[in-house]
């Protein structure tokens, strides 16, 4: 191999050229610096800085007159829509008109209805979801489905994807129903698909659909009852659990425990059975600073009774900064907890030592989360204890300056390796309900899920504490289905709390179905809109029905003639009073089903024309030889 070349390298250059011409072949250094801020960097050698580093770590600009670019310019991808849109060009678009663009998102919204059908009822089957990463999910979640699903056809696609934000906006707004809601949309979509393509008018029709739904849920409210007893809450839980008693049980005795309003989350388990646990008081996910606050050899724990308790936005270093709080502490007869972004230096060392040579009552967490969130724990602290936040702003008084009532006060605190927490504490019930009212507040106006997790944990803190369901099984595919079915029947519940209950089956829609008789419509197509929905309200029993293996239209049919309180027991296979039986319905979940649906099916009915965009064809990568960098020997 010829002096100065390596394999996949451009012919080297030798290490002196660069200082004896400048920087450039017959150029002025003047001349090539300002080449040399324009182009990327090139090793004597040839290759890129990157590439040669190891080799002989001396750079030159490259030369002014070259027959091509180097191979790490030729690789620069193309300057990024985001940066240059008037460089980049978008893609082209198709437009369908009429019939044919209805026809192809109907088969969307059929595709993605059909999936989501089969899990309606007690007797409705799972679908398995292929996932990215992981074991395929097992679910009986309809907006799971829903949200799963993608077209490759564009038009149907669309399609899918306007009857996906159905089951999306129900179950937002009400929990569950999601099923119920997808399957209504598509009778809507179809029948007036059907209607519009033998003439009739799609925005009369839907002014019909909506006029119907505005009587349906009239109808509605007139046959809600509230809930009044634990057995309704549990029947409620476990008819959208799929008939799982347990689940409604264990919802049931948490809603008893932590109240109506009390916040419920739903955790995987640890073991193969469901499991409750309550969380009372103030508790948060940060533990003592250092082991040697350790005083309960049992449980390795921190454990006080009728406590002081300091907190702090700042880290705390200095331990002139704690000495008129340990001595407070100590005059009252007081266990002391600092609560503080941090406690470090020569203040936790002076903490340690007093609490080993002394046997001074005192421990030192960490305050939990960050930023804002930090902030505003800190502050429910003070709020329910009776206390100030220091370094708070506003707030003009230093940690050195504290005094007996600024202290929170607490009946008991308990301090593990892991968590914190705070038990009885003495805060002030009307700034404690001032408070819970600011965060119900921020609840209404808030539309971020993790906010609203946040605050939801921060009220339940506040109020009654937190239950926690723990969903046990043999597997992770089983856990997260059963986790599923939790979430839904946990809805379901605060739903039915919140409106009150309706016949479950889908009977509660077909009692409303004479309420429509009454209607006067204004002109002819509006009344097909009403007819549209007096068959609409006829889908959810029968895909019910024809879940349970029986013909859905027969069973319906029997249902309308039947007393005002019968319906259709899927599970037994009989005709029953379901109010004595248990399968109820939260009323909000029904309306909110029916709402969505019409409002998103309608308005889709009222398409003309429907506008995609064509993809650019990728061309395939062609097979390469050896080039530069690939043994080619730094050939052009």
């Amino acid at each position: 191999m010829p002096p100065g070349w390596f394999p996949g390298s451009l012919p080297r250059q030798p290490l002196t050229w660069a200082l004896e011409r400048g920087g450039g072949r017959g150029g002025a250094p003047e001349e090539s610096r300002e080449r040399a801020a324009l182009l990327p960097r090139l090793c004597a050698c040839g290759p890129s800085r990157a590439r040669c580093r190891w080799y002989c770590n001396r750079f030159q600009p490259p030369p002014k007159k070259m027959l091509r670019l180097p191979t790490v310019l030729r690789q620069i991808r193309p300057v990024s829509r985001a940066l240059a849109p008037h460089l980049t060009r978008s893609y082209a678009k198709e437009v369908k008109f009429g019939a044919d663009a209805r026809a192809l998102m109907l088969q969307g919204v059929d595709l993605l209805a059909d999936a989501v059908a089969v899990t309606l009822g007690p007797k409705g089957r799972t679908v398995i979801i292929e996932q990215s990463w992981g074991s395929p999910k097992v679910t009986k979640d309809g907006v799971t489905v829903a949200k799963s699903i993608d077209l490759k056809d564009k038009y149907k696609n669309i399609g899918a994807k306007l009857v996906q934000d159905v089951a999306n906006n129900t179950n937002e707004e009400a929990g569950d129903g999601t099923t119920t809601a997808t399957v209504l949309a598509r009778s809507i979509a179809r029948e007036g698909f059907e209607m519009i393509s033998k003439g009739a008018n799609p925005v009369e029709i839907r002014r019909g659909v909506m006029l119907a739904v505005d009587a349906v849920i009239e109808e509605l409210k007139k046959l809600s009852k509230p809930v009044t007893t634990p057995e309704e809450i549990a029947q409620v839980a476990t008819i959208s659990a799929n008939g799982d008693k347990e689940i409604g049980n264990i919802i049931s005795d948490a809603m008893k425990k932590v109240g109506r309003k009390g916040v419920i989350t739903v955790k995987d388990g640890k073991t193969l059975n469901d499991e409750l646990e309550i969380i009372e008081g103030m508790k948060f996910d940060r533990g003592y600073i250092s082991p040697y606050f350790i005083n309960t050899a049992k449980g390795q724990k921190c454990e006080f009774q009728d406590a002081y308790v300091l907190i702090s936005e700042k880290k705390i270093s200095s331990v002139q900064s704690i000495v008129p709080a340990l001595e407070i502490a100590n005059n009252h007869r007081k266990p002391l907890v600092i609560i503080a972004e941090d406690v470090d230096g020569e203040a936790l060392s002076t903490l340690v030592l007093n609490r080993l040579k002394v046997g001074l009552q005192v421990v030192a967490v960490k305050a939990p989360g960050f930023g804002d969130n930090r902030k505003n724990q800190l502050k429910d602290m003070a709020v329910a204890t009776g206390g100030a936040v220091f370094g708070e702003e506003g707030l003009t008084i230093n940690v050195e300056d504290i005094q007996p009532h600024d202290f929170g006060k607490v009946g008991e605190v308990i301090v593990t390796k892991d968590d914190c927490l705070l038990l009885k504490g003495k805060g002030d019930k009307v700034q404690i309900e001032k408070r819970i009212q600011e965060i119900v507040e921020q609840l209404e106006v808030t539309t971020s899920e993790y906010e609203k997790e946040k605050l939801n944990e921060r009220l339940a803190k506040l109020s009654d504490g937190v239950a926690v369901l723990k969903v046990g099984g043999t597997s992770d595919v089983e856990v997260n289905e059963k986790k599923d079915r939790v979430t839904d029947a946990l809805n379901a519940t605060r739903a039915a709390v919140e409106e009150g209950i309706v016949l479950g089956g889908g009977c509660a829609l077909l009692r409303c179905i004479p309420a429509l008789d009454t209607l006067t419509p204004a002109n002819e197509d509006q009344k097909i809109g009403i007819e549209i929905i007096k068959r609409t309200l006829k889908i959810p029993a029968m895909t019910i029905a024809k879940n349970a293996g029986v013909e859905g239209s027969l069973i319906v049919e029997k249902i309308m003639q039947s007393a005002a309180d019968v319906g259709y027991d899927a599970m037994l296979g009989e005709f029953v009073n379901m109010v004595e039986k248990g399968i109820i319905d939260p009323t909000k979940v029904v309306r909110t089903a029916l709402m969505d649906a019409a409002g998103v099916a309608s308005l889709l009915s009222t398409a003309e024309a429907v506008v995609t965009e064509i993809p650019k064809e990728e061309k395939e990568a062609a097979m390469g030889g050896m080039g530069a960098g690939m043994g080619g020997g730094g050939m052009f």
